[in-house]
């Protein structure tokens, strides 16, 4: 008997923002990663498309698994009919929803077809130059209503969810009880129906800028400059060992017979 998946699907995730549950959400880069989230019971993921194997889809487990479709400068989707196919590509993988901060349109066509689509709205930092660069949006009443009048776009032309980035509490709570999208908050506070950050950030092994909403949990960055410290001192090791002869040792190589030895130097001409 086949056993039933228990990895939820686009309508649990609906009905669990219909019931007020709060869900956790994390950005993972590798199978390890995506392995520990699954272990430690977190709802959704987001993978980027150039990270998503079937390796990565085993490791994820029960996860409700969020794929992130390039755009811009790095990536090399550009018309509705790259994104649909690498959708459905993805789907077969077992992408569960698609995240897509292309035009109206292209996510469109995407909804059209039935793609569960997970906009961007607020702080897109594709599109920061656009709002004043990497900052808050919406707190004015006329920046608020620009995020609210965005999310009805989204919310017309049928997409599951929106990123609701970086906008102050009190409009991300209007927001997300005031739309059927499943809202997935970055620093946009405790009403949004997720909590969205990213591994590098729990796991503290950020490079950079680190945002004020991120939260570190532990210090693998000391960790890493550890085991990168590690790492030289067993490679001078080993250049130290083969300069003075140490290595390879005898029980490192395979042994000759005194016999088989002399007929090979006969054989040569030796």
């Amino acid at each position: 008997m086949v056993q039933k998946s228990t990895r939820p699907t686009v309508a649990d995730i609906r009905a669990m923002k219909a019931q007020g549950r709060k869900l956790s959400m994390l950005f993972v880069t590798t199978p390890d990663e995506a392995a520990a989230a699954a272990a430690a019971g977190v709802d959704l993921l987001s993978i980027e498309g150039q990270y998503f194997t079937p390796e990565m889809r085993e490791a994820a487990g029960d996860c409700f698994v969020q794929i992130g479709l390039p755009y811009g400068p790095a990536g090399d989707l550009v018309t509705a009919e790259d994104y649909l196919r690498a959708a459905f590509q993805f789907t077969k993988i077992g992408g569960d929803c698609f995240y897509c901060a292309a035009s109206l349109q292209i996510q469109k066509a995407l909804c059209d077809n039935r793609v569960p689509v997970v906009g961007h709205v607020g702080l897109i930092p594709s599109q920061a130059t656009w709002t004043g660069g990497f900052r808050a949006v919406g707190k004015t009443a006329a920046s608020a209503r620009a995020v609210w009048d965005h999310v009805k776009r989204l919310e017309e032309i049928g997409c599951f969810g929106a990123e609701l980035e970086v906008v102050p509490v009190g409009v991300a709570k209007i927001i997300t009880e005031n739309s059927p999208l499943v809202m997935l908050g970055m620093g946009a506070g405790p009403y949004a129906d997720a909590q969205y950050l990213f591994a590098e950030d729990v796991l503290g092994y950020t490079t950079g800028h680190k945002p004020r909403h991120a939260k570190s949990y532990r210090n693998f960055a000391a960790e890493f400059a550890r085991l990168q410290a590690e790492r030289i001192s067993a490679f001078r090791e080993f250049v130290a060992d083969v300069n003075q002869g140490a290595y390879p040792a005898p029980h490192h190589n395979v042994a000759d017979t005194a016999a088989e030895l002399a007929a090979f130097r006969a054989e040569v001409g030796l």
